[in-house]
Parts: structure tokens; C-alpha cells; sequence
């Protein structure tokens, strides 16, 4: 481990793809997320690291759409957006696999990709009697999890018939299918096993390299070190520390998140 200083990013790269400037959310007395400075760039993965109560939860859903902050601000490219709802964030780009998957298991793997964003049939007659169009859904479900080398037999099988590591990985696809720019990622291997959590590892780096930039929600410190560019850590709301990965190890992040170390921002 060195203990030289994190080196600042150059001054001619390009603004970030997703930034926060004194992002603020308070429960009644409870203050979840104190004045959060946060910067995502294009094509990378930022791990977001602490304990329980420390803020993550409630980052991610303001990032997401699904709960507004008290204060500060979000940018896109440098730009500021007002990300209302989770329909304004996929309208930017950024999608979420949520730690519960949000998969409806009575429904097929292609009808669980499209939820909510199912494609019709067009002209005169798709006007007047909306029809899902199930021959395009399903030839695109085909082509997305062949991207991503995914090894489901087939689309038209039900989720509820799928191992945890296949639902996780379909909930994977569904993100990268329709977050173009950024996917947030809750925990996306809690409670699955060996091979599974390789698997779905794998799928993290393949989206990864399609250019899309990753916030990874992670207990998980070894995945961690393995998967990211960047770890912030977040202790009692506040950012405490952000750190290339290559110049850190789990020993120093254990600091930040316990509170023996205090590290500026990089």
C-alpha cells in the first residue's frame, strides 16, 4: 500500500458522465446523506462501499429516481438534471438492478426484459387495438443475452423457473439493454453462490465493456477490489474518502469505513 496522495484526475478529461454537488436527504431527525460530492465517469466502475445506515441505500435511490434529495444538485455531463422518477433516470440512461431484482417470476425471460417498455405492433391497426409486437421482443431479448453471453435456454422460458444466479443475470440484462449510459447496481451477488457470483461478475464486466459506466453497491470488499477503478465510502452519510483502486487495499478501505482513516476525495 502507498501513502502517497490520491493523484487528482487530469484537468482535460472530459466532465463526468453523473456527478452530485452537496447532495442532502434527511428522515425526520435522521440526516441519511450529508452535502455528497460524487463524480461517475464514462466507462468506469465506482464501488460504493460502507456499512449499514451509512447512506448507500439512500444515495442510490436519489440517483435512481425513486427519492428526491433536500439538497444540492445532480449533473449529467456537467449539466444539471432533475431526476424525478425512475422513468426521468431511464430517460437519461441510468438503470437499476435493485438487491430484490424486480423480476415477475409467472412471466417469460422476454416479457421480464420489457416490462414496462413493451414493443407494438405499429400502423393503422396497432393504433386502435394495442398488440405487443412479441416476434421483436423476443429476437431482441435473443440478441441481448447472446451479447452478454448469458446461458439461459430459452426466452420464452418462465423467471420462476430460472436458478438465482439466471434471474440475476436476466435483471443484468433488462439494465443493459436500456441504460446506455449508466447502470446502478445493489448488491447484484448477495446470497448467491460460487459460480453464480462469478457469473454474474462476468456479466458486470461485459456491460462494463460496452462503454457503460457501473455504481456497484457492494458489501463485498474483495469484489470490489477486483471489480472497480474507484471506491468511495460512505460513513454516517458523508463521504469519507474516494480512492483509485489500484492504489488502495482492503486494509486502508476497512479504515475509511470504520473511521481510522480520513482520506480526501479524489
Amino acid at each position: 500500500m502507498t501513502n502517497e496522495p490520491v493523484s487528482q484526475l487530469p484537468a482535460t478529461r472530459q466532465p463526468p458522465a453523473l456527478s452530485t454537488v452537496g447532495l442532502s436527504k434527511s428522515y425526520g431527525r435522521v440526516k441519511a446523506l450529508r452535502s455528497i460530492d460524487m463524480e461517475l465517469y464514462e466507462g468506469e466502475i465506482l464501488a460504493l462501499v460502507g456499512d449499514n445506515g451509512a447512506g448507500k441505500s439512500t444515495l442510490m435511490k436519489i440517483l435512481s429516481g425513486a427519492v428526491a434529495a433536500d439538497e444540492g444538485e445532480i449533473l449529467m455531463d456537467g449539466v444539471p438534471v432533475h431526476l424525478t422518477s425512475p422513468i426521468v433516470a431511464r430517460r437519461h440512461g441510468i438503470e437499476t438492478v435493485h438487491q430484490d431484482l424486480a423480476v415477475v417470476p409467472t412471466l417469460d425471460v422476454t416479457e421480464n426484459l420489457f416490462l414496462g417498455r413493451e414493443i407494438r405492433i405499429g400502423g393503422p391497426f396497432g393504433r386502435v387495438v394495442p398488440l405487443l409486437n412479441k416476434r421483436a421482443m423476443r429476437r431482441a431479448a435473443r440478441d441481448h443475452l447472446q451479447t452478454l453471453n448469458i446461458g439461459i435456454p430459452s426466452v420464452r422460458q418462465r423467471t420462476d423457473t430460472l436458478s438465482g444466479g439466471q434471474r440475476q443475470a436476466v435483471a443484468v440484462a433488462r439494465a443493459y439493454a436500456f441504460g446506455h449510459r449508466i447502470v446502478i447496481m445493489d448488491e447484484p451477488t448477495a446470497a448467491l453462490g460460487v459460480q453464480e457470483t462469478e457469473a454474474v461478475v462476468d456479466l458486470i464486466r461485459k456491460i462494463n465493456e460496452q462503454g457503460i459506466a457501473v455504481i456497484l453497491v457492494s458489501h463485498n470488499l474483495p469484489q470490489v477490489l477486483e471489480l472497480s477503478n474507484r471506491i468511495m465510502v460512505l460513513r454516517a452519510g458523508m463521504n469519507v474518502g474516494t480512492v483509485e483502486t489500484q492504489r488502495t487495499d482492503m486494509e486502508q478501505v476497512v479504515r475509511l469505513i470504520t473511521g481510522a482513516e480520513v482520506r480526501h476525495t479524489a
